[in-house]
């Protein structure tokens, strides 16, 4: 795997512990929507807006069901690639992971077994009014109650220390959402996020977080406050997954659980919103048990820095944060639609740099992986 930055001493202490207890982790998928994914060119998961109302669901139906499954949401078309659902359905099957999906307010439900947590989509975020403050703070507060919970009932049962948790995403248009809720708290992101698109929507997005954090500042909230406020921020230009998902890590952390931030970043968003929210005392406790854990294709990506983005993050919040890459690549892959991730397609998703880390944390070889996804492919092409 790559280190792509952190403490080195405090990386190997965080690496060994997954590495022990990764059989007791806790997978969480969380599903949201967010009216930005309509935005014209600002997102590929999905080939038009209306398809990417499904994208949620259909990932986290092959997710749970696999390649061969019955299937009620087809997988929307994509440019290139194939959904990165297809990894993580490999690494929690050969693992034998039973991720527990959430859904946030999704344009649609998929149709697996799932937490149905109410709501609608957000708002795009160029109004500067994506979701309540009530629902960020709700959601908030639920992430915290969950955490609480796990931490009393799951326990490595050979160690009898609290289970690894980890954190996955699905939120079409959430990179633009990442970029609007770093920069309201203070990191310069612009230019240094990733997206589903090869070659990211930087200007775009800078156009689209521009527009909604002006909005918000003429909003009941002044601007000279809005930075000070890290749930105005959420609520002005963020998504439901970030909030939950904050609030999740907010609670585990306190509590020495090793915590893996499955994405690119989406989850450094989800990082600065737990330090901005955390009092001063508790941030080297969350950079100490939270790591970071993305795809070589979104760490490797020339057009975006999600190294540099974590170091500005650090810097905000006087912390050094963990993060890592899987070494998984899909060159020597027979199939055409995992060698599209070789050429900057598709890139990270549904946990699935996350769960590779894992794999490789199990001691596995991502040549194995690569090889799995090549056979989970062919049984999918057999199935559509």
């Amino acid at each position: 795997m790559i280190s792509l930055c952190g403490d080195p001493d405090q990386s190997r202490r965080w690496c060994e512990r997954l590495a022990r207890d990764w059989p007791a982790s806790q997978v969480l998928l969380l599903l949201a929507g967010t009216d930005t994914a309509a935005v014209p060119g600002i997102s590929a998961a999905g080939a038009t807006p209306e398809v990417r109302r499904r994208t949620a669901a259909a990932d986290a139906e092959l997710l749970l069901l696999g390649p061969s499954g019955l299937r009620p949401h087809a997988l929307p078309p994509l440019p290139a690639g194939v959904s990165p659902a297809l990894i993580s359905h490999v690494v929690c099957r050969e693992l034998a992971l039973v991720p527990l999906v959430a859904d946030l307010g999704c344009a649609v439900a998929p149709a697996v077994p799932h937490l149905r947590l109410g709501g609608t989509p957000a708002r795009c975020l160029s109004s500067g009014a994506a979701m309540s403050r009530q629902r960020v703070e709700r959601l908030l507060r639920l992430g915290q109650r969950w955490a609480a919970r796990w931490v009393a009932a799951r326990h490595d049962t050979a160690t009898g220390e609290p289970a690894p948790v980890l954190i996955a995403e699905c939120v079409p248009g959430g990179t633009s959402t990442a970029q609007a809720v770093l920069t309201g708290l203070g990191v310069e992101a612009a230019g240094l996020v990733s997206g589903s698109l090869r070659q990211p929507a930087h200007a775009l997005k800078r156009e689209l977080t521009a527009r909604g954090l002006a909005a918000a500042a003429a909003g009941p909230v002044p601007g000279a406050l809005l930075a000070l406020d890290p749930q105005a921020v959420l609520a002005a230009v963020g998504d439901p997954m970030q909030a939950l998902a904050a609030g999740v890590l907010l609670g585990v952390a306190g509590r020495r659980v090793p915590v893996l931030l499955a994405g690119g970043s989406q989850m450094a968003a989800v990082l600065a919103l737990a330090l901005a929210l955390a009092p001063a005392h508790q941030r080297p406790c969350l950079a100490e048990h939270g790591a970071l854990a993305t795809t070589a294709w979104v760490a490797q990506e020339p057009g975006s820095d999600l190294s540099l983005l974590l170091e500005r993050l650090g810097e905000r919040w006087g912390v050094r944060p963990m993060a890592f890459a899987s070494s998984l690549r899909f060159g020597h892959c027979r199939s055409a639609a995992l060698r599209d991730y070789e050429r900057g397609y598709v890139k990270e998703g549904v946990g699935a740099g996350g769960l590779a880390l894992l794999w490789e944390l199990s001691g596995r070889s991502t040549g194995a992986l690569a090889a799995a996804c090549d056979q989970a492919m062919e049984r999918l092409e057999e199935s559509t």
